[in-house]
C-alpha cells in the first residue's frame, strides 16, 4: 500500500514536517508513506491545461505530481492553518492535482487530513476548507475522531517528534483508520 503525504507548509523544520515525519513512522507495517514535496511545483495557471493553448506547455513537475498521486492508494494530509484556511502551497498542489478535468489525480482517492495550530483550535478552519476542496473530487474522508493538534508547538519533543504518548497513540490510531479505509476501497 503506498500513502502519499502532502505537508502545507515549505520550511524544511516546520511543525507540520515534523507531525508529517512521525505520522509516517507511526502507519502499520507493510505501508509504503512517503512525503510528496509540493514547494517547486509552478502557480498554477489553467493555460497549462487548456487544449486551445498551443504556445504553453505544461510543466514537467505537474506531471510528476499528476502521476504521483494517482499511483498513490490513498492521501494523507498534514497542514498548518494560515489566515483561517489552508496554506497556498497547499491550495495549490489541490490545484494541480484537479487538472485536466478528464484526468484528476485526487479522484476517489481516500483521505486523512492532520491539521495543527498554535493556537487552541488545532487548525479546525484549515481542516474544514480541506475538506470542502476535496469534497469536489468524491474523496472518501476519515470520519470522527478528526485530528486537531492545537498548541501544536508543545506537542514537538527536542528530537522533533511528536510527543505526550496519548497524542502518539491517537495519530496512530488515526493512520491506522486511514489504512484500512484504504483496504475497503481496493
Amino acid at each position: 500500500m503506498k500513502i502519499s503525504v502532502i505537508v502545507g507548509s515549505l520550511r524544511r523544520a516546520s511543525i507540520a514536517r515534523k507531525i508529517a515525519n512521525h505520522a509516517i513512522e507511526l502507519f502499520p507495517e507493510g505501508v509504503e508513506a512517503e512525503i510528496v514535496e509540493i514547494g517547486h511545483l509552478p502557480l498554477y495557471n489553467f493555460e497549462y491545461d487548456d487544449p486551445t493553448v498551443e504556445d504553453v506547455d505544461t510543466p514537467q513537475a505537474y506531471t510528476d505530481f499528476r502521476e504521483t498521486i494517482k499511483a498513490s492508494d490513498g492521501i494523507l494530509f498534514v497542514t498548518s492553518e494560515n489566515n483561517r484556511t489552508i496554506p497556498a502551497c497547499l491550495k495549490n498542489a489541490v490545484d494541480i492535482g484537479s487538472k485536466p478535468n478528464s484526468d484528476v489525480a485526487w479522484k476517489n482517492k481516500p483521505v486523512g487530513i492532520i491539521s495543527h495550530s498554535v493556537g487552541r483550535m488545532g487548525g479546525y478552519s484549515s481542516q474544514k476548507n480541506l475538506r470542502l476542496a476535496l469534497s469536489y473530487f468524491d474523496m472518501q474522508t476519515l470520519p470522527q475522531p478528526e485530528v486537531f493538534l492545537g498548541q501544536s508547538d508543545t506537542l514537538i519533543g527536542e528530537d522533533g517528534k511528536i510527543e505526550p504518548e496519548r497524542t502518539i497513540e491517537f495519530v496512530r490510531d488515526y493512520v491506522t483508520r486511514l489504512t484500512e479505509l484504504v483496504n475497503k476501497q481496493q
